[in-house]
């Protein structure tokens, strides 16, 4: 016999959460092996943190030194509390449209509807092949402000279609493990001025 601890999960999923991923699943891969231009039409958005400082990793942190050269000391630090909400929506190709979310202010269902406005207009201008054709469609995950009746409804009314996305399934948003990663770990270490 061993000690073993739990592994800690976001959350666990009841069986029907479960199919419903699996469903969601089968049917993108459905899609994407029927319509070889079906990857190339989604466009995904979501949200993340920038800090004003964040902290190094290890690996950034280290240095190329001599045989019996002494260690480098580095003090500890803790990331900045000055903060910005940042949105982006971005597709196979590059980033479609960001916006940096006022400060003190919160992602509610009305600065998404204005982001979403932004983000059309955004399409409007960067893509016009997607505009023109309506092909493009929008992968956001559930959280309240997305899964709004408000938001839904602007999205029927502008005719926007959603990429079905299940709740709780980080491994379907490319921003949360794609994207932001990329773009944390270039900024860890510098200190950003606004």
């Amino acid at each position: 016999m061993r000690r073993v601890s739990a592994k800690f999960m976001l959350r666990l999923l009841t069986d029907s959460q479960k199919e419903n991923c699996v469903e969601i699943s089968q049917e993108l891969l459905a899609n994407a092996n029927g319509n070889e231009n079906f990857r190339k039409n989604i466009i995904t958005g979501d949200e993340t943190w920038v800090y004003g400082y964040d902290v190094e990793t290890k690996m950034q942190s280290s240095q190329w030194v001599g045989k019996g050269s002494p260690r480098s000391k580095k003090a500890g630090m803790s990331q900045s509390k000055i903060k910005v909400m940042l949105v982006v929506f971005f597709d196979w190709n590059n980033i479609v449209h960001h916006e940096f979310v006022p400060c003190g202010q919160m992602i509610n269902k009305q600065l998404y509807q204005k982001v979403l406005a932004h983000l059309r207009d955004a399409v409007h201008r960067k893509r016009p092949e997607l505009w023109e054709n309506q092909t493009w469609m929008l992968q956001h995950d559930h959280v309240p402000a997305h899964a709004s009746l408000l938001i839904r409804s602007y999205l029927a009314k502008h005719q926007t279609s959603v990429v079905p996305h299940p709740p709780y399934s980080p491994d379907l948003a490319p921003a949360a493990f794609f994207l932001f990663p990329k773009l944390k770990t270039t900024l860890k270490g510098h200190r950003l001025q606004t």
